[in-house]
């Protein structure tokens, strides 16, 4: 049974790393061409959504937002900034109303710069800062500019010091972060208890489904039934639909193809520098294109079936 192009939304368990998650898919599908949409630690769960075939080409294009339920616990830092590292400070909690907290939590709301966790997958001259952390080196990492569109309090256990947040953001937010940093802002310490990511690159977790899931339907020759087709997962970008089989063939061959943007199928945030997806009068997704200045040319950027 061919496996189709496009998107599986695995649920991830806890201890897989996302890496484990891929190799695991493409033993399954008996497919190469896998990769994830971006790394989720092996102790959070949830959302991991993964490219299959040529999707692994769309990834840069998908939705780049991001959202979780996290349990941030009060009174400890660790070498880590989660529950799971070494115990390196403790101190109290404030006693505190729910809508004081709240407050605080403002701190993190908006375009905010947050320092990585030491134990993180950013680069360090070269080097994975998690592989310096290891070793037991020393440095220090610069602080990164991060976008918090949503940041809800759902629980705020004053005995146990634990805090429950949903929390909506940009690509390459850290929450073990900001329970770092809330646990500061609190004149306390502070570190990840429990995370969960519901959404993903535009995947919700309604839609996932667990590795086993997988192994139990590749028994009824069903597995590809949980593939959802990329162009589906570039609803938010805008459309241009090539019905001329002449503009078909420019465009498989790379080339400009000239084009009316009264006949664009215009995103809610429409940018003509933004990505637009190119499809025939049949819905077949073609590729990515890109408009020129002028807004009169088409130009090829990811072309399937390329000529």
């Amino acid at each position: 049974m061919e496996t189709k192009d496009g998107f599986l939304v695995i649920n991830k368990e806890k201890g897989c790393t996302s890496h484990d998650c891929v190799k695991q898919v493409r033993k399954l599908l008996n497919i190469k061409k896998v990769g994830h949409t971006g790394t989720l630690d092996p102790e959070v769960i949830g959302t991991l959504p993964i490219a299959i075939g040529s999707a692994t080409r769309f990834i840069q294009y998908l939705p780049q937002g991001k959202t979780y339920i996290g349990q941030i616990q009060l009174g400890l830092r660790t070498n880590t900034d989660d529950i799971h590292g070494e115990i390196i400070k403790q101190k109290s909690w404030p006693k505190i109303s729910d809508e004081k907290l709240d407050q605080y939590l403002n701190t993190f709301r908006g375009i905010i710069k947050q320092i990585p966790p030491k134990v993180s997958s950013v680069h360090v001259n070269g080097e994975r800062a998690y592989k310096k952390s290891f070793k037991n080196e020393n440095f220090e990492l610069a602080p990164r500019e991060v976008k918090i569109e949503e940041l809800t309090l759902i629980k705020w256990d004053q005995i146990n010091g634990i805090i429950e947040i949903k929390i909506k953001c940009s690509t390459g937010t850290y929450i073990r972060s900001i329970a770092r940093d809330l646990g500061k802002v609190l004149n306390s310490e502070g570190c990840l208890l429990e995370l969960k990511r519901i959404s993903a690159c535009g995947f919700d977790e309604e839609n996932s489904i667990k590795i086993s899931d997988i192994e139990k339907e590749k028994a009824k020759e069903n597995s590809a039934n949980f593939i959802i087709p990329t162009i589906f997962a570039l609803n938010h970008i805008s459309t241009f639909v090539l019905n001329k089989e002449e503009e078909i063939n420019f465009w498989q061959t790379g080339r400009a193809i000239k084009i009316d943007i009264n006949f664009l199928n215009k995103s809610k945030n429409f940018d003509y520098k933004k990505p637009i997806k190119v499809i025939d009068k049949r819905k077949k997704l073609l590729g990515i294109g890109f408009l020129n200045k002028e807004q009169t040319n088409l130009n090829p950027k990811l072309v399937l079936n390329a000529k």
